[in-house]
C-alpha cells in the first residue's frame, strides 16, 4: 500500500471515529413511548435520584399568577422507581392529538429526557417534544407531501439602523414556477423572536400539508423579529450568545413604535428579492400576542398596505399618553382602515386567555362601529396549542 492509500484510509479511520463518539452512551431507554392507544409512558434511569417528576403541557394544567395575570402552566405527576432504578410514568388516559412538550423535575432540578433529542426553545426555556399524530395534529407533522424552502436572511433596516434578520418560506416549486406569490406576515409574541412561529408554531409543516391538500394557497410566509432593539434570535446576532429576555437589552436601541414604523422596511426587502404580487389584496399580516398588537397596530396605520388581518390572542388599545404616530388618533386611523374595507379582519382566543377581556372590549368596539371581523374561540388560553390553531384556521382564509 503506498503512502497516500495510507494516509487515505487513516483519515477515513478518523472520520468515523468521531462520527460513531456521537453515538457512545446513547440511551437505550425508550422515552417518551406512544403505545397503540395514544397513552404516553416517560422513563428516566437515575438509581440515586429521591423524587422524579414530568412536568408538560399533556397534563392538566397548573394556575400561575403573574403581574399579566394568570397564566397556564404545565402540569407535574410524579415517576415510580422500578427495581433498575428506572422511573417511569404513563399517563391514565390516551392523549390528544397536539404537538406536546415536557421536561423532568429531578429533586427540584429540572433536565431535559436524556432519550428525546427532539427539543424546542420558547424564550428562555427548553423542553423536549413529541406528536401525537391524527386529526389538526397532522398537519404539524412531516408528510410526505411537497416541501417548501425555510431561508434564515439578513435585510437592512434603514429606519432602525441596523441588519437584522428574518426567517422566510416559500412554497413547494418556488424556485422553479417562475410565478409571483402573495406575502403573509406572520409576526410572534413577547420574549420570540424570527425563529418562534417556525420552530414552536410548525409554520413550515402546517403551510406544506394545508397547500398539499388544496385548502390553502401557495403563498410566501415571512416571520420577522418584533423586538426593534435586536439584530437577530439570541445567539444569532453579534452580541453573541446572550441570554434571552422578554424586556430591552440595550435602552439606547428601544425605540417607541420602532418596529411598526419600521416595518415598510420589511416589505421593501421582500418584493425586491422575491417574486411577489403586489397590492393589498395579496398582503397579509397576523401575529400572536404581542404580534397580535403590531398586527392591528401596522395594519391600521398602513392602511393601504394589507388587506388581511389577524389578531391572535390579542388586540389593540389605545395609548393615549404617546407622542408617537403610530398610536395617536387611534379611533380615527381605525376608521379609515376599515372604510377602505379590509378583505379579512380575523379575531381568535382562547376562553380562558388572560387577555380574555381586553379581546372582548376591543370586539365590542368595532361592533359599536358597525366594522366587520371574523371572531374564531378555542377552550384553553395563552398558549402555543391555540396559536398553532389559529394559524391552521386563517391560512386557509387568505389570498382566495
Amino acid at each position: 500500500m503506498n503512502r497516500l492509500s495510507v494516509l487515505t484510509a487513516t483519515m477515513l479511520m478518523c472520520a468515523t471515529s468521531w462520527a460513531q463518539q456521537a453515538l457512545w452512551g446513547g440511551a437505550s431507554i425508550i422515552s417518551p413511548e406512544i403505545h397503540d392507544n395514544n397513552t404516553v409512558t416517560f422513563r428516566l434511569k437515575a438509581p440515586k435520584a429521591v423524587r422524579v417528576q414530568v412536568t408538560g403541557d399533556f397534563l392538566p394544567s397548573t394556575p400561575i399568577e403573574t403581574p399579566r395575570g394568570i397564566w397556564e402552566g404545565p402540569g407535574i405527576a410524579d415517576l415510580k422507581e422500578n427495581k433498575d432504578g428506572i422511573w417511569e410514568f404513563t399517563t391514565t388516559a390516551p392523549l390528544a392529538p397536539e404537538l406536546y412538550g415536557y421536561s423532568f423535575i429531578v429533586d427540584g432540578l429540572k433536565i431535559m429526557d436524556p432519550s428525546n433529542v427532539y427539543m424546542i426553545r420558547d424564550v428562555a426555556t427548553v423542553t423536549n417534544v413529541f406528536i401525537i399524530g391524527g386529526e389538526r395534529a397532522d398537519l404539524y407533522r412531516v408528510n410526505d407531501v411537497p416541501h417548501g424552502t425555510v431561508r434564515r436572511m439578513w435585510y437592512n433596516s434603514p429606519t432602525l439602523n441596523m441588519e437584522r434578520r428574518i426567517t422566510v418560506y416559500t412554497p413547494a416549486g418556488y424556485e422553479t414556477s417562475g410565478k409571483s406569490y402573495p406575502v403573509f406576515y406572520l409576526l410572534h409574541g413577547a420574549g420570540g423572536d424570527e425563529e418562534a412561529w417556525i420552530n414552536l408554531g410548525r409554520t413550515s409543516q402546517i403551510l406544506d400539508n394545508l397547500i398539499a391538500q388544496g385548502k390553502a394557497e401557495p403563498m410566501i410566509v415571512v416571520m420577522t423579529n418584533g423586538n426593534a432593539w435586536q439584530e437577530a434570535a439570541p445567539g444569532e446576532s453579534s452580541n453573541g450568545f446572550t441570554a434571552p429576555s422578554m424586556r430591552p437589552t440595550d435602552a439606547k436601541n428601544a425605540i417607541e413604535g420602532g418596529f411598526e414604523l419600521a416595518f415598510p422596511d420589511v416589505v421593501k426587502f421582500i418584493e425586491k428579492n422575491f417574486r411577489t404580487k403586489k397590492g393589498r389584496a395579496n398582503r397579509a399580516i397576523a401575529g400572536l400576542s404581542m404580534g397580535s398588537f403590531h398586527s392591528a397596530n401596522i395594519s391600521r396605520y398602513y392602511p393601504d398596505m394589507f388587506g388581511y388581518v389577524g389578531l391572535f390572542s390579542g388586540a389593540a388599545s389605545k395609548n393615549e399618553k404617546s407622542n408617537c404616530p403610530v398610536y395617536t388618533d387611534f379611533e380615527g386611523k381605525l376608521k379609515v382602515q376599515f372604510d377602505k374595507k379590509p378583505l379579512l379582519y380575523y379575531i381568535a382566543c382562547g376562553k380562558t386567555d388572560f387577555v380574555y377581556q381586553g379581546v372582548s372590549d376591543y370586539r365590542k368596539l368595532l361592533d359599536d362601529n358597525g366594522y366587520k371581523y371574523e371572531y374564531f374561540e378555542s377552550e384553553g388560553g395563552h398558549i402555543w396549542r391555540n396559536w398553532r390553531i389559529y394559524l391552521t384556521e386563517f391560512a386557509p382564509k387568505l389570498f382566495k
